[in-house]
């Protein structure tokens, strides 16, 4: 039996998962806020709560467990760094949650979950490199080899989120938004979301949801089809950008903008002018699990004998 954890800032699920992949358990409860101690002391009930329901099923544990947290264990520091849960910031939350749960835990960016996850038996299963990109409130993007997180040296493989828009035009470059990171014009700030929606409202002078903004793109709507039609711009040159230094076997889109059925039959159109290739051919996909693939790809950390490796 695995247990997975997605750590977010809004809520913590956790999973149990057999080894096919079928679920045993599911639990979430609200995230703590504002206090360190109380994420830490709230993860740790979770996993004790989940456990003692397994085993009281006949699933005796402690069973493997990864989890799934928004920014990164830094290599140098041993702390945690570029979480948008901010109260996880500098401090060593992977050996906090090991001394409180008495056992070693491995962890993983939320995006490098999402495409583990994936590899293993969803929308990239089989395939050895999978590149998959969360395109909701923010961007971030994670990077599975042979069905393992690959995280790097740095703790930041797969993060293009806060890289720049390859291949700007003149105006992109002089409006370029201003991103949280302090930079102007990460891709988080054109092809999340957020982006979408910031990108309509300056267009036009008014603020509406990514949700309407599309129901008015198919409705015909002027001003929301060119705003579908710039995103669609920028999201093909992003993911171009990322074949040409990459090449994955498949790409795979999660969040609120992954669920817009009109890009997949259009991204490649968007994308080939932009590859040092002939031609495209590289599948891309919505996440097979949608929201559950962070808390199964955390629980996917451990190899299939849940040791080693």
């Amino acid at each position: 039996m695995r247990l997975g954890v997605d750590l977010g800032g809004t809520k913590i699920e956790i999973i149990a998962i057999n080894g096919t992949g079928g679920e045993q358990l599911r639990r979430r409860i609200t995230t703590p806020r504002g206090r360190y101690e109380g994420i830490v002391e709230a993860v740790a009930g979770l996993v004790r709560q989940a456990e003692a329901e397994l085993a009281a099923a006949g699933h005796a544990g402690p069973h493997s467990l990864g989890i799934g947290m928004p920014g990164s264990i830094s290599p140098f520091t041993e702390t945690c760094v570029n979480s948008n849960s901010t109260e996880l910031n500098g401090r060593p939350f992977h050996l906090d949650l090991q001394a409180a749960l008495g056992r070693e835990i491995r962890f993983s960016n939320d995006a490098n979950c999402l495409a583990v996850s994936e590899a293993v038996d969803g929308a990239g299963a089989g395939a050895r490199v999978v590149f998959a990109a969360i395109l909701g409130t923010g961007c971030g993007a994670g990077i599975a080899l042979d069905g393992r997180a690959w995280d790097g040296p740095h703790r930041i493989a797969g993060e293009f989120g806060h890289n720049p828009l390859p291949w700007p035009s003149v105006e992109e470059v002089t409006t370029a938004p201003p991103c949280y990171c302090g930079r102007h014009g990460c891709l988080e700030t054109w092809i999340s979301g957020t982006g979408f929606q910031n990108d309509f409202a300056r267009a036009t002078g008014e603020s509406r949801r990514g949700d309407a903004i599309i129901a008015a793109m198919r409705a015909g709507e002027p001003a929301a089809t060119a705003a579908f039609e710039r995103y669609l711009d920028r999201l093909g040159r992003a993911l171009a950008h990322v074949c040409n230094l990459l090449d994955p076997d498949v790409i795979v889109l999660g969040g609120g903008m992954s669920n817009v059925p009109e890009l997949y039959p259009r991204l490649p159109g968007a994308i080939t002018p932009h590859l040092f290739a002939e031609r495209f051919i590289t599948p891309i996909r919505p996440a097979r699990h949608g929201d559950s693939s962070g808390v199964r790809g955390a629980a996917w950390l451990w190899p299939p004998d849940g040791t080693g490796g």
